[in-house]
């Protein structure tokens, strides 16, 4: 804690316009994810500011794997459910080129019905499960990217959280009629994509995306230059994790990236770069209450909580929120050794997404992203529930 008391006895000396906003000055945020870093001994950490549309640093900190090697700006790191966000961006460009509406069923793109698509297990998910459930026809590209089409997160992990490669994929609730966070959802409109408009999604978001804002070293698969200059991870307790070298393209988290390409991702993201007016407005709108006090809850919980969040709501691959500064958006990606966010300012083009290889860095980032932005308004007991945060 004497490293924070240093850390605020130094900003006592910032220039009134920073203190008055409430946060340091951006060249600070490099001292500020130092000591976050020690305070929740995390190894690695690299995060990027965008301020009125425009990157105003990035930066790398720490280690890359067990050998440590340094954390650099071009250090290949795991996308996990940023890809989301990501995916939802280019299906948007689709909507804008009249290529898939966003409220149209999925029964009416598909060639075939759903269920008879067997055999995909392994690839998507287990289409054959919803055989008799006739309700997978009123699905929409909206339902999917709002995580209301009625699906769990995935049919391996059951409703009480336990993971069972035999379960089954299960509509649990009207499609459209609530938030339920799901995987299988937006794999769901993955391969409606690749069955019911023969599209390659790998290949349709380089060219879309990852080229057109030179994203040189992201993608939806795994890519041998990736090597070169690889994050492992980091779990709770310190124990270092390989890499995992997705060899299959999944919409709901196969992206690799480094945090020089998400920089720039976030830019063009805060300035709606390759969208269409309307598009954007859709992407930050809240299309779908969120009435639950945690993001993840247990498929048969009573809706609303007593202890929901007031003004949540999905936006398209994406939540948005109330602040004291207007909307803020926001995306977390996760798994038991990365920590990544996405928080951005829509009305004042602002944007910090930070990408961890440790888990343990998200109890930072409430801190990281109040001095980046000040307040936002995020709900980060939504997001993190089980955190103890650190604090200035």
């Amino acid at each position: 804690m004497k490293r924070w008391l240093s850390f605020l006895l130094a900003s006592m000396t910032l220039p009134a316009v920073a203190q008055a906003e409430g946060r340091p000055p951006v060249s600070d945020l490099r001292e500020t994810a130092r000591i976050s870093m020690a305070e929740t001994g995390a190894e690695g950490m690299a995060f990027a500011v965008v301020k009125d549309g425009e990157i105003t640093q990035v930066e790398a900190l720490g280690i890359r794997n067990e050998a440590r090697d340094p954390l650099t700006l071009d250090t290949v790191m795991y996308g996990a459910s940023l890809t989301k966000t990501v995916f939802a961006y280019f299906i948007l460009q689709l909507h804008d080129e009249g290529r898939i509406d966003l409220d149209q069923t999925i029964d009416t793109i598909l060639s075939r019905p759903l269920p008879s698509y067997t055999g995909f297990e392994r690839t998507h998910s287990k289409w054959g499960d919803l055989a008799g459930d006739d309700r997978w026809k009123v699905i929409t590209p909206r339902m999917l990217l709002t995580h209301s089409g009625g699906f769990r997160n995935f049919y391996f992990i059951s409703p009480e959280g336990e993971l069972d490669f035999n379960g089954t994929l299960d509509i649990h609730f009207d499609p459209g009629s609530r938030y339920f966070y799901s995987g299988d959802g937006f794999i769901l409109l993955q391969f409606v994509l690749e069955q019911g408009l023969d599209m390659d999604v790998g290949e349709e978001m380089r060219r879309r995306v990852f080229r057109p804002l030179d994203m040189t070293k992201t993608d939806m698969i795994w890519r041998e230059d990736f090597a070169e200059n690889l994050a492992d991870g980091f779990t709770i307790d310190g124990k270092s994790v390989p890499h995992d070298d997705r060899s299959k393209v999944r919409a709901a988290g196969s992206m690799d990236t480094t945090i020089s390409d998400m920089a720039k991702f976030a830019a063009a993201l805060s300035r709606c770069e390759g969208l269409t007016k309307a598009s954007c407005d859709a992407f930050f709108a809240p299309s779908l209450a969120i009435p639950t006090a945690t993001q993840f809850v247990n498929v048969h919980a009573p809706l609303p909580s007593e202890a929901a969040y007031q003004n949540l709501a999905a936006g398209l691959g994406l939540i948005v929120t109330q602040g004291p500064r207007g909307k803020a958006i926001f995306k977390g990606g996760h798994n038991g050794n990365t920590g990544n966010t996405l928080v951005c300012v829509p009305a004042e083009q602002e944007c910090m997404v930070i990408l961890s290889n440790d888990v343990r860095a998200e109890a930072a980032y409430p801190m990281m992203i109040q001095a980046a932005l000040g307040e936002t308004g995020v709900p980060w007991k939504w997001e993190y529930p089980s955190l103890e945060f650190v604090e200035r």
